[in-house]
């Protein structure tokens, strides 16, 4: 599966195509699935263009979206510094009435136990996000994590030879644990695309976008994500064939 992920939390200021207003977002995603994504995730902005998940915010975006490109998966992210931050923005997300496919938890913050249990109360798919052996090891320690929709590996290190180190020291952690959920591996920026090739040969999920980076394999400017997203389908085509 080739998830695109199109704005996380950048700005403008780092790509002039960054969607952020729900009709951009709408109009990205159309491209993005022409381009040969299959899935999506999304940082809902509120009208000052920053992260929000307050319930019209995120309704608004999903809303656009699934009116783009109807049966899509939608993901959405629960960052603890999305605002109000903290603990203090499980309050929105209990208020939700348009509801995202699923969200990224990730298990180095604080609450992700608390987040995961009100996802599975909504029926809201949970994308868990490790990016060290101690995360995937909070993660399997949880009598919840089986009923994740899928682990999400994301290597914050920006050398590709520590970036696998820790992404097949996560793999080891997972599979001993013998969860059976899909995996997704990713990384950002400069690791971003070492990251999908290796994805591509362990036979996992990828994911590429404007959120984790903004170049190409060749080091120049993408136009936008689904210059990123087809030049990703063009790789893994290459690699399997």
């Amino acid at each position: 599966m080739l998830q695109a992920c199109l704005n996380g939390s950048r700005s403008r200021d780092f790509h002039p195509a960054l969607a952020c207003t729900p009709a951009e977002l709408a109009y990205d995603a159309k491209a993005a699935i022409g381009a040969g994504a299959e899935e999506l995730h999304v940082h809902p902005r509120g009208q000052d263009g920053e992260q929000s998940l307050e319930p019209a915010d995120v309704g608004a975006a999903l809303e656009a979206i699934r009116a783009s490109v109807p049966g899509v998966p939608v993901g959405i992210s629960t960052l603890w510094t999305i605002p109000p931050t903290g603990r203090a923005r499980q309050a929105p997300m209990r208020e939700w009435r348009t509801l995202p496919d699923y969200v990224s938890v990730n298990l180095s913050e604080e609450d992700a136990p608390e987040i995961m249990a009100l996802m599975i109360q909504r029926r809201i798919g949970i994308e868990a996000g490790l990016a060290t052996v101690a995360d995937a090891l909070r993660l399997v320690a949880l009598p919840s994590a089986e009923r994740c929709l899928r682990v999400l590996i994301e290597i914050e290190e920006q050398e590709t030879a520590a970036g696998l180190h820790v992404a097949h020291e996560i793999l080891a952690v997972l599979n001993h644990a013998n969860l059976g959920l899909p995996i997704q591996l990713h990384g950002s920026d400069r690791t971003q695309w070492s990251m999908h090739d290796e994805a591509v040969r362990l036979g996992l999920d990828r994911r590429i976008g404007l959120e984790d980076g903004a170049d190409l394999p060749d080091g120049t400017r993408a136009a936008d994500n689904a210059e990123l997203l087809r030049t990703a389908v063009v790789l893994a085509g290459r690699a399997i064939g």
